[in-house]
């Protein structure tokens, strides 16, 4: 009998995450796709120089994958350039990067997240997009970017905060108080409690999707850096240390 697991899928939209050798000539692409979630395909001699899947099992480029296979590591059959998306460049591509790693590490195999990978394909537009001229505008404009990206994907996965609720009193949080955010519990008034610090109109900021303030953007960095280090437990992302070490801009 014929199960989801080992039927043949036939021009799926996706974007590879990651790909890593595997045997002489072959390499393993972590996928992310629009109905089937994040899969690891088997992508044949696509190390060959003459291999048609070589100049397109790369991140960024957006696929029709087919593929079949019984095992959680599928064979890719056909890939083709499906477009119609721009491919970030410079710190853009490397919040690309960070983008890839955080799906990579955080989707679980075969659970379908459409809403997400819509959100993906518009964030890499974004990305993509010189609105913002000047470098102090286009570090803002990036991380803006990343917070948003962040916050739907805990969501979306399950790991969703409430930002705008004590949760201590049930009350709703006042912009001028100071709080600590634990993300077991939530926000907390800061009166000798452990967490995250963080102001009452930060709080507010995230959970209305607002990060025009500077003072919001680098304390979302930071909570929202917590809730991702928790969720991931005590391996750090590579990406982030990266930007850390190459620029000024540390997602």
């Amino acid at each position: 009998m014929s199960t989801s697991t080992d039927a043949r899928i036939n021009n799926e939209p996706g974007f590879v995450l990651h790909t890593y050798p595997f045997k002489e000539t072959s390499v393993v692409a972590e996928v992310f796709t629009r109905s089937h979630g994040r899969v690891a395909l088997i992508a044949r001699g696509a190390r060959r120089p003459a291999s048609m899947l070589r100049g397109l099992v790369q991140p960024f480029t957006p696929l029709l994958l087919s593929w079949f296979g019984k095992s959680e590591l599928k064979t890719l059959h056909t890939a083709e350039w499906q477009g119609g998306v721009v491919a970030p460049q410079g710190r853009a591509l490397m919040c690309g990067f960070y983008l890839n790693e955080l799906l990579l590490r955080l989707l679980a195999r075969g659970d379908a997240h459409e809403r997400l990978y819509d959100r993906y394909i518009d964030t890499l537009d974004q990305l993509a997009d010189e609105a913002c001229s000047s470098d102090q505008e286009r570090a803002a404009c990036f991380e803006r970017i990343l917070r948003r990206f962040e916050k739907n994907l805990l969501s979306e996965i399950g790991y969703g905060a409430t930002f705008d609720i004590d949760a201590d009193s049930g009350a709703l949080i006042e912009p001028e108080v100071r709080y600590v955010f634990q993300p077991e519990r939530g926000a907390l008034r800061s009166v000798g409690q452990p967490g995250c610090p963080v102001s009452g109109q930060t709080l507010i900021d995230l959970a209305t999707d607002r990060f025009e303030r500077q003072a919001t953007l680098a304390e979302a960095k930071a909570l929202m850096r917590t809730l991702i280090n928790h969720t991931l437990g005590a391996k750090p992302l590579y990406t982030r240390q990266l930007l850390r070490e190459l620029t000024d801009l540390n997602p």
